[in-house]
């Protein structure tokens, strides 16, 4: 009985935290800190383990954290006005706005106001249009980590036939991008495709992230095809919680050759291509390291 080869999230996340500290340390050696500026609107419990984990990373690669914390009721018109002061901060390199955002405040605003160049989760259109062109640029976070993922796994992807589940702003769609800039044959699969099941069985890489546990079982996978799950969902059983992917892991794992785990699949690599996102944008913004090329993988 085939089982699926799990695919080391956390190991794969390491080396680019290794990577990110070597880089970090040229850097500083220049005397230039890289420096990330993380903003927090409110008082989300799973935002603010999210941002202290964010800090944490940035502190082990050597990378300087600045947090702001803002009240749930705070203005659009105050945000944007920090994010217009953090902008014009030369020693700040990199400007997360942790979301979702209160009601009040319009995200789509709050991203286009960060300077695309700081723009360390790459949701910038000026980004998304860098990126759609097959540029260098600072890419979304959790794609890159994706494709980090299938690069070690699959080697040279050119030629591959992937699958897409799932067209969102922050995975979906940049993932199809950074696919077609490594050369695979692309479908991306939503609400509203006819006959999913049957264009993803045609897939040598499958990447979900659809937000429903389970979604995509064996039926759905070609023998010999590579899984990724970006779902991270939580579940209740027994009167506990514990979190799930978006992939029916143990039926998908009698046929795919490889799948990542949730947790500790793509879910650490999310926060170590930020850290990697953080060291780029400082590169970009020194001169005497602005015109060395940006890694496209």
């Amino acid at each position: 009985m085939n089982t699926a080869r799990v695919i080391d999230g956390r190991a794969a996340a390491q080396q680019v935290l290794d990577e990110a500290a070597r880089d970090t340390a040229v850097l500083c050696d220049s005397g230039v800190q890289p420096c990330l500026a993380v903003v927090l609107v409110g008082d989300d419990p799973a935002s603010d383990v999210y941002v202290r984990n964010k800090i944490r990373r940035a502190q082990d690669v050597g990378i300087r954290s600045i947090e702001h914390r803002l009240d749930a009721g705070t203005s659009e018109d105050a945000l944007l006005a920090l994010v217009a002061r953090l902008n014009a901060d030369p020693k700040v390199h990199g400007i997360l706005v942790q979301m979702p955002l209160p009601a009040q405040i319009d995200a789509a605003a709050v991203i286009e106001a960060i300077a695309p160049d700081k723009d360390v989760d790459g949701f910038h259109r000026e980004n998304v249009g860098r990126l759609t062109l097959g540029e260098p640029t600072l890419v979304p976070c959790t794609p890159a980590g994706c494709l980090l993922l299938l690069h070690q796994t699959l080697g040279d992807l050119a030629g591959k036939h992937a699958v897409v589940v799932g067209r969102s702003n922050i995975v979906g769609k940049p993932m199809a991008a950074l696919l077609l800039n490594a050369h695979c044959s692309v479908t991306v699969l939503h609400s509203r495709s006819a006959n999913a099941r049957e264009l993803c069985r045609a897939a040598d890489i499958v990447v979900v992230a659809v937000g429903r546990a389970g979604f995509v079982d064996a039926s759905w996978i070609k023998p010999g095809a590579v899984v990724l799950d970006v779902g991270i969902n939580r579940v209740v059983e027994g009167g506990q919680t514990r979190l799930t992917g978006d992939v029916d892991h143990a039926s998908v794992a009698q046929v795919a050759a490889a799948l990542t785990p949730v947790p500790g699949g793509v879910g650490p690599m999310t926060i170590a291509c930020l850290m990697r996102n953080t060291v780029l944008a400082a590169r970009r913004q020194t001169p005497s390291f602005a015109l060395s090329p940006l890694p496209t993988r």
